[in-house]
């Protein structure tokens, strides 16, 4: 038998998915933030998320 291929499973799988609406004003922001620092929009997020939640322990 051989062995099984492809990619390795992740460790911590993205499976929750969250939408959210913005304006065009932000959205334009977020592109050029992300032009600029070279990430992705979901990248953003994940760190805006992260950024909340510290700013609510202190």
């Amino acid at each position: 038998m051989t062995p099984r291929t492809g990619r390795p499973k992740s460790e911590n799988p993205k499976t929750v998915e969250v939408k959210a609406r913005i304006d065009v004003e932000t959205n334009e922001a977020l592109i050029e933030y992300c032009k600029k620092y070279n990430v992705t929009r979901t990248d953003v997020v994940r760190q805006g998320i992260r950024c909340v939640l510290d700013n609510e322990k202190k």
